[in-house]
């Protein structure tokens, strides 16, 4: 992981290669929606853009069970931690998100973006991090509500 720290909704700054849990898990996701506030026109016909609060969902009810197998968990996307705090808040996220608004880790790891309204938003993959390196990825990830699952298979089939 690069040496690159990241806003949290948790109040400080992540620093992505001093993670310290036995594995790390990063879900990134392209941008939660605001009740009242209509997502950008075409929404929904871009591949892998719906589904971002059913996947923090199903990674928030899922959440104990990582733990469990000590994973760290985050969500990750190019909103700002101020936007992201109202989602975290309105789905009680027990995880925090992070913030890739400067698109560091983005352009670091050459992560898959696609534009939408001039905004640039990463695509939906799931990394999965140990001893500081990045040990699996799931990308595309499809459906997002099955991403937390997903996942716990993997980490169950590759114990540390």
């Amino acid at each position: 992981m690069p040496s690159l720290s990241l806003s949290s909704t948790g109040g400080h700054l992540v620093r992505l290669d001093r993670l310290t849990a036995p594995r790390t898990v990063i879900y990134c996701y392209p941008m939660t929606g605001v009740p009242g506030k209509a997502l950008p026109e075409g929404w929904d016909l871009i591949p892998g853009a719906r589904g971002c609060t059913p996947q923090a969902c199903a990674f928030r009810d899922h959440h104990a069970e990582l733990a469990e197998m000590g994973v760290e968990l985050f969500g990750l996307s190019t909103q700002s931690t101020t936007y992201q705090r109202e989602v975290s808040q309105r789905l009680q996220l027990p995880f925090a998100l992070l913030s890739d608004a400067e698109f560091q880790l983005v352009e670091t790891l050459q992560l898959p973006t696609f534009k939408v309204e001039g905004m640039r938003l990463i695509k939906r993959l799931t990394l999965v991090v140990r001893d500081s390196k990045i040990e699996h990825v799931f990308y595309p990830v499809f459906p997002p509500d099955q991403s937390a699952q997903e996942t716990i298979r993997w980490l169950r089939d590759h114990p540390v």
